[in-house]
């Protein structure tokens, strides 16, 4: 078996509005939630190789905001907030997601539903993002995320497996 599942993620358009991606991690789920979820970690994997994460702030819990933002190597600002609506420790993470470079972004913030499920000391990370409008959830699709996201996601397990 594999440290790592590099570059798996699966990525679906179940609905007009809809985003589901799907990604296998070889660690226990409640290492991969504390990845996802700790500041200190987050800026390890977040950026994917794309550029200096400047701001990783996490106030977890219902009610609570997070905000990231990295700089590329071009000196692109690029940032996200969101508010946290729902939390299940090491299970579920129900959060809205705005991108800063857009016109009103928290009135155009999309719904992302997180669920870490435990396989047998694997997790799988299912992440349904909800968007208003399909023209949001098509801007999300061609702004190249995948591509951020999945490197992204192999560093995530890196440091998951780590953290055994």
């Amino acid at each position: 078996m594999t440290d790592t599942t590099v570059g798996s993620a699966v990525v679906t358009l179940p609905a007009d509005t809809q985003i589901l991606i799907t990604r296998e991690f070889n660690a226990p789920r409640h290492l991969v939630y504390r990845a996802w979820t700790e500041p200190e970690l987050i800026r390890r994997w977040w950026p994917g190789g794309h550029g200096e994460m400047t701001v990783a702030e996490v106030d977890l819990r219902v009610g609570g905001r997070w905000c990231y933002a990295l700089v590329t190597p071009e000196g692109f600002e690029v940032g996200f907030h969101g508010e946290y609506l729902e939390l299940v420790p090491d299970e579920l993470i129900v959060c809205t997601e705005a991108y800063e470079g857009i016109p009103d972004p928290d009135g155009n913030a999309a719904t992302t539903t997180h669920t870490f499920t435990d396989e047998g000391g694997r997790t799988t990370l299912t992440l349904l993002v909800e968007h208003k409008t399909k023209e949001g959830r098509d801007m999300h699709v061609e702004s190249g995320m995948e591509d951020g996201m999945q490197k992204g996601l192999d560093l995530l397990e890196e440091i998951a497996v780590s953290l055994r």
